[in-house]
């Protein structure tokens, strides 16, 4: 499980140095105000990439329940908020922006396991 879940949080770490710098040099004029709409996806992208690290390195030294729910609530809420905030920055259509919340979520729920998981040890 940890292995996975450092793989995913690697990739996500990977995608959002991308996707910054894609923004940074290659879409800058063309998204206009929405350049801070994708950076804010890309830097919950890195944030909770490395999140996932740290949970794989906890579930490595002390496996838990907790920490599992964590991982995938944090992969799930990633892909959610990220990906919807992505989508609206790229093409401005406000219907993405209704993924975002149910990501945020997620991810609040990832963190509250992670503090369970490590109150409980």
């Amino acid at each position: 499980m940890e292995r996975v879940l450092a793989g995913i949080g690697a990739i996500f770490a990977l995608l959002a140095v991308a996707a910054g710098a894609f923004a940074a040099h290659a879409l800058r004029a063309e998204l206009g105000p929405n350049i801070a709409v994708f950076e804010t996806a890309a830097r919950y992208q890195m944030y909770h990439g490395l999140g996932l690290l740290l949970i794989a390195w906890a579930i490595n030294r002390q496996p838990s329940n907790l920490l599992n729910w964590a991982g995938w609530l944090m992969v799930a809420g990633t892909i959610l908020f990220s990906g919807s905030l992505y989508g609206l920055a790229l093409t401005s259509a406000r219907w993405f922006a209704a993924g975002a919340p149910f990501g945020g979520v997620a991810l609040i729920a990832a963190w509250l396991c992670v503090s369970l998981a490590m109150f409980r040890r």
